[in-house]
């Protein structure tokens, strides 16, 4: 759900600033955003032409400051996103391990089987560990990074760890 409230802020402000910018940002004013009915509701009728100046100077830094943050912010959701995506290919991202679960069946440790994550990755074991006669539906794993971009695979509830490489 978190992943969904930067989109939404963004599209958001996308309509806010379009809905503001009719005009062009610079000249864009409230008076022209507002009816007349809303402008004299909202008290603004009896600002002078100083005090409506100053207004619509501060709205314009106002929507520009929260442009900037909301980009930032969606930014760095954005490159969080594909590093953690991309964990396991190219770098360890970080050094907390992975921990999902097999999707289906899993039949044991063997050197070449290939293991699909409920969170879409799959991991190939590259070293003979095995773990005979263990036969469970979608258990839980740990995938944890080692040295020289080194991966382990521990099933949850047992010791042995195979070593793996990310293939998708």
């Amino acid at each position: 759900m978190k992943s969904l409230r930067i989109p939404f802020a963004l599209i958001l402000l996308a309509l806010a600033t379009a809905a503001w910018s009719q005009t062009p940002l610079q000249t864009a004013n409230v008076e022209q955003q507002m009816s007349a009915d809303e402008f004299k509701a909202a008290g603004l009728d009896k600002l002078s032409a100083q005090e409506l100046a100053a207004l619509n100077a501060w709205l314009q830094r106002k929507v520009a400051q929260e442009t900037a943050k909301v980009a930032e912010t969606a930014k760095e959701e954005g490159r969080k996103e594909v590093k953690e995506k991309n964990r396991g290919f190219f770098d360890f991202g970080s050094a907390e391990p992975i921990v999902s679960s097999i999707a289906g069946e899993f039949n044991g440790f063997a050197k070449g089987r290939r293991y699909t994550l409920e969170n879409g990755q799959v991991w190939e074991q590259i070293e003979p560990a095995s773990l005979a006669g263990v036969r469970k539906t979608n258990p839980k794993v740990r995938i944890t990074p080692g040295l020289f971009n080194n991966w382990y695979m521990k099933l949850d509830g047992y010791n042995t760890m195979a070593k793996v490489r990310r293939v998708e």
